[in-house]
This record gives structure tokens, C-alpha cells and sequence, in this order.
């Protein structure tokens, strides 16, 4: 069985855990211990039995007892009784600083005393190496004036370890209750710390040995990743391919809400010593250097073949890119044919919607079997820097608080699309994962989201439609630009932030072969942010639109941005579509002056 077991998730789970020996006639381990925080909060609950006896009340309950429930769990299984067998003596132990309980889980024996100090804040309660271990790094801590291991340099966490290491044998798990970090003995043979990064979806998962069994999906399944830790690898149901990691000797890792947040080698490693592993340091997400003006040409050609005639139909498109202070159209032409037969002007209309869009309505009332529409525009975007404004407020954190009549403009960018209840609140957990992640900083949980869904989610076309749901994106963890852009929103929204729905084009460059929605419209979001204003995010690309994003249409959801619609009234029948989008740089051609309000060649 494991020494010791660390978990963290993004989001709370309640996982069932059964200690097999107690039940099944082997041998039992001299103690064990459970460590996890209720409604992640600040106080930890602590289950102890030393010399637990078969069939014990203790073990049931943590395999029953449904409040076990909690985004970070420590396990300690105890097979030694050097020091003596009390509740003092079992891990994982605990302690209070700053407003917080801390919990220690620690394998391996000390060579060598740890020298007193003179005025210690802790001192040990027991015997064991572990309590001086713990005492010694809440002492330093205090010293330092961190009140949470969020305040602490994870270099000097790691410089903390490696000193205490050269008393002995030193993997361990220590946490917060929000943030857990990891240390990997500098010396294999005294033991390795394996660890498993879980990503969903999975339908169930578990993992154990013969003495002991861990269910995260028994009590319900929650799409949720993790990270998983433990000094025995075990086998593990439910995922296929799974394999678990060795973390290198004398590493360091701070994890939080089931992500890694900084890795820290050892000196003498080759690699640096602060590495990104994936998000790297909260507060260091990755922005974009400040881009050049980008002079756009794009050809967005649509054709509706129907099997039998249509005798009468309307349409309305929006394909006019916007043309405001963060990019400018140069020239617009719209071409629409039927069988090959110019549409009288007679039969278009054009109009500004309610969202601002350049919209057309036009009607056909003539038979037709073909209806093409060609649109191609000029389009120099000037959006290169998205972060260069300079707010007011440096900071802006979650919650955000609205005036009553800014509520009012911004409330339909406000509402969560209409799901089940019991959907929209495991989607609201899941975004609050990102908030406690980044603290509750607005930018920078909006960049984990951002990172989050481009990274995690495989992008796979023909795999959703129209009509697939957000919490349905979230559970199967696939699909397209569209579907990545209306689970972002949904997120957004359910955390206080206002965000809209945004289709155009995007740029990928010439013969990129790796592009994502080269061939085809595009779509993102946009937040708004305090002071600043909206700002786009592209999750299916992992990053905030630029100069290679041209703006068409924008609206609460896809349906108010879509670039071609329509309503068939008489014949039709079976439709094919065929959509082509071409999006190349250019230079630009001045047409002369103009006003910033009227784009000129626009037709």
C-alpha cells in the first residue's frame, strides 16, 4: 500500500476510499490518517486511527461518508511504529498559521536531529521526524511574514527543502489547504514520488492495490482534472493509456485547483530553476508581444444547391466587417446570384442591427435551384497590442461590481444560456476553479480559461452541431471554434463577467499547416472589462485576437452573429452548402481621405 496519497482538483470532489485490508483478513497498517478541506475553506478536517482493527467504524466512514468532500485531500498510510503508535504520532498532522490550517504528509526517517531553535513559534507534538519537519517549515515561513504559501517564492520553498534534505530522507507533501506542494527526495533508493496528471472525460476512474481502493467517480462523475500524487504507483481503471510519472529527484512542485502552477529544479539539474509546467506562475500567463497592422483580403464565398426549386425565400447576411478604431474597412463588394443571374438591387436592403452588425435582408421570389453569395473585403485590423491599456485600477478581481444602469446595457451579456440547473451549477464550479486558481484576478483567470480550453480540449470538426450545449463541450471535451467560444461565454457569465459572441475571419498566414478555421468564418468572444472595454479571446487558438482577426458580426450567441441565414416559404427540399473562406495579407490600396465613420469603397 502507499505510503502517502496527495490529491488536487479543480473544483470539489468526493471520493471514496477503502482501505481493503480492514475488510478482507490482511494485515493492517499501523495507522493511517486523512487530511482534506470542507467547502474549501480555510479549516481542515482530520481523520486519525493508529492501530486501526479489522472491520474498523473509522475506515467505513471514509469510504461512505458523503461530505468527504474537497478540491485537495491528503492521505497518509503509516507502516512503521518507531515513536511510538498514538494520534500524535500518525499523519497527516496539522497546524495553524495565518488564518489557515496546514497539513504535512512526509516519507522517509531523518539522519540527523534538526538543530533547536531558541524561541520556536511551533514546536513538535509527538516524536516523529515529520513534526519537526513541519514545525522547522512553518517556522521559516512565519520568519518570512507569508501568511500562505500563494505569498511564498516557490525558489525559496525549494532552497528550504534541499537544506532539510541533508538531514535525510525527505518526500513530502505540504499544503495550505489551496495551494499543495510536492518535494521529491534528492536520492532515489530512499523512495520516488510518482505523480499523474488526470484529464477528462472519463465515465469512471479508480485506482488502488490490493489493500487499497480509490474512487473518484462512485458518488457522481464530474469532468474535472487533477493532479494525483503518491510514493507507490497502483493500478488504475477507467482511462486508457494511463502511465504514471516519476518526478525527478530534489524537484519541487506547487499545484493548485488541479494544475501546476511552477516547477522548481535542483541546482545541479540542467534545466532552470523556475520552469512553466503548463500555466507557470500565477500572475506570468503568457500575453502577447505588441503586433504590426495587418492589411487583410478576404473572400467568403457561400452556395446553397437545393434537389427541387425553390419558389420563394428570404435571407438575411452579415458580412460587412466592422469598421471602428480597431480596424478599418478599405473596400467591401457583395455579389449574389441565382442560377447564375445577377439579383436585382430592387431585392437587397441594408440596415444596422440591434447589436450594431452590417446586416442585408434580401428576397428571392423567382424559382432557383442555386443561390450564391460571394462577399470580399479590405481590411486593415489595427488591434496589435490587446493589453496595452492602462486601467484606472491596476486590478481587478472577481467579483465585478456593476452600476444598476451598466447592468441594465450589459445584461444580456450577462445570462447564462438555458441549461438544467444541476448543468449550470457544476459549470459554475468549474469556473470558479479558475477564479480560486488565479486568486480572483479578472485578466488572469480570464487567460487560464483561454489557456485552459485550448489546451485540454481536442478540437474535432463534424463532432458537435448547432444545437450542442455548452455543458455538453465541457463533458465530452471536443469540438469546434464555436463550440469552444460558447463555453467560454458560458463560463464568463456565470462568474459576473460580461461577454459576447463574435464572428469573422482569422489570418493563420501563408501555407500554415497547422491552421484551425483558415478555410472557413471564424468565431471568438469578447469580454468587457472595467475601464477598458471589450476584448477578445479566442480559446480554439489559446490566445487574444490580434492583427490576424477581422471582426464581422457580434451578438449574445451565434445565432445573432451567423453570417448567412434564411426561411424558405415555397418549394426547396434537400440543401447542400458549400462554404469557402480565403483570408490573405495585402498591401493596403489608400482610396483617399475619409471620415473614421464612413469606410469608403463599400458596395
Amino acid at each position: 500500500m502507499p505510503n502517502y496519497l496527495g490529491m488536487s482538483f479543480e473544483g470539489e470532489l468526493a471520493p471514496s476510499f477503502d482501505l481493503r485490508c480492514l475488510h478482507l483478513g490482511r494485515k493492517p497498517p499501523d495507522g493511517w490518517g486523512i487530511g482534506f478541506y470542507p467547502g474549501d475553506g480555510p479549516s481542515a478536517t482530520i481523520l486519525k486511527e493508529p492501530w486501526p482493527p479489522f472491520g474498523s467504524i473509522r475506515s467505513e466512514l471514509v469510504k461512505a461518508w458523503e461530505h468527504l468532500e474537497s478540491s485537495l485531500f491528503l492521505l497518509h498510510i503509516r507502516v512503521a511504529t518507531w515513536g511510538g503508535v498514538s494520534d500524535a504520532n500518525t499523519q497527516p498532522f496539522g497546524r495553524s498559521w495565518g488564518g489557515r490550517d496546514w497539513l504535512l504528509a512526509h516519507a522517509g526517517s531523518l539522519a540527523h536531529r534538526l538543530p533547536r531553535r531558541q524561541s520556536p513559534r511551533f514546536e513538535p507534538v509527538g516524536t516523529t521526524d515529520t513534526e519537526m519537519v513541519f514545525c522547522e517549515l512553518l517556522d521559516r515561513i512565519a520568519d518570512a511574514g507569508w501568511r500562505c504559501i500563494g505569498d511564498a517564492d516557490p525558489r525559496v520553498l525549494h532552497s528550504w527543502f534541499e537544506e532539510l534534505n541533508v538531514h535525510g530522507g525527505l518526500s513530502t507533501l505540504f499544503t495550505d489547504g489551496r495551494d499543495l506542494v510536492i518535494y521529491a527526495d534528492r536520492e532515489p533508493e530512499r523512495g520516488r514520488v510518482y505523480f499523474w496528471e488526470l484529464m477528462p472525460p472519463f465515465s469512471s476512474f479508480s485506482f488502488g492495490d490490493d489493500d487499497l481502493d480509490v474512487d473518484l467517480t462512485l458518488r457522481g462523475i464530474k469532468s474535472r482534472k487533477g493532479i494525483i500524487v503518491c510514493s507507490e504507483p497502483m493500478t488504475v481503471s477507467g482511462i486508457d493509456g494511463f502511465a504514471w510519472k516519476v518526478l525527478p529527484p530534489g524537484h519541487l512542485l506547487v499545484v493548485r485547483q488541479g494544475a501546476v502552477r511552477a516547477e522548481v529544479w535542483p541546482a545541479s539539474s540542467a534545466g532552470p530553476s523556475v520552469a512553466s509546467l503548463p500555466l507557470g506562475l500565477v500572475g506570468q500567463h503568457a500575453r502577447p508581444l505588441a503586433a504590426k497592422p495587418k492589411t487583410l483580403s478576404v473572400s467568403h464565398r457561400t452556395v446553397y444547391t437545393y434537389e427541387r426549386p425553390v419558389g420563394r425565400s428570404t435571407h438575411v447576411l452579415r458580412l460587412v466587417p466592422f469598421h471602428d478604431h480597431y480596424q478599418r474597412l478599405l473596400s467591401h463588394h457583395l455579389s449574389i446570384t441565382v442560377d447564375g443571374e445577377p439579383l436585382p438591387q430592387g431585392h437587397r436592403r441594408g440596415y444596422e442591427d440591434v447589436f450594431g452588425n452590417r446586416a442585408r435582408r434580401i428576397l428571392v421570389e423567382r424559382p432557383y435551384s442555386e443561390l450564391a453569395i460571394e462577399a470580399t473585403s479590405t481590411v486593415e485590423v489595427l488591434d496589435t497590442d490587446p493589453l496595452g491599456y492602462r486601467p484606472i485600477h491596476d486590478r481587478s478581481t472577481i467579483p465585478l461590481v456593476w452600476m444598476p444602469w451598466q447592468r441594465q446595457i450589459l445584461q444580456p451579456f450577462l445570462l447564462p444560456p438555458e441549461l438544467a440547473e444541476s448543468e449550470l451549477q457544476e459549470l459554475t464550479d468549474y469556473a470558479m476553479s479558475f477564479a480560486k486558481r488565479n486568486d480572483f484576478d479578472l485578466l488572469e483567470t480570464l487567460l487560464d480559461i483561454n489557456a485552459s480550453i485550448y489546451r485540454e480540449y481536442k478540437y474535432q470538426q463534424s463532432s458537435t452541431s448547432v444545437l450542442t450545449t455548452a455543458f455538453e463541450v465541457y463533458a465530452n471535451r471536443h469540438g469546434v471554434c464555436q463550440d469552444f467560444t460558447n463555453l467560454f461565454i458560458c463560463l464568463a457569465r456565470l462568474i459576473g463577467v460580461p461577454a459576447r459572441y463574435v464572428c469573422g475571419y482569422i489570418y493563420t498566414g501563408p501555407k500554415n499547416p497547422n491552421q484551425r478555421q483558415s478555410e472557413a468564418s471564424h468565431a471568438w468572444l469578447q469580454v468587457y472589462l472595467p475601464e477598458v472595454g471589450w476584448k477578445g479571446f479566442d480559446p480554439t487558438n489559446g490566445i487574444l485576437t490580434q492583427a490576424d482577426h477581422v471582426r464581422v458580426a457580434i451578438g449574445r450567441n451565434y445565432v445573432d452573429a451567423t453570417p448567412t441565414s434564411g426561411t424558405i416559404y415555397v418549394g426547396g427540399g434537400p440543401e447542400t452548402l458549400e462554404v469557402s473562406v480565403r483570408v490573405e495579407e495585402t498591401q493596403p490600396e489608400w482610396p483617399g481621405l475619409r471620415s473614421e465613420a464612413e469606410p469608403a469603397g463599400v458596395r
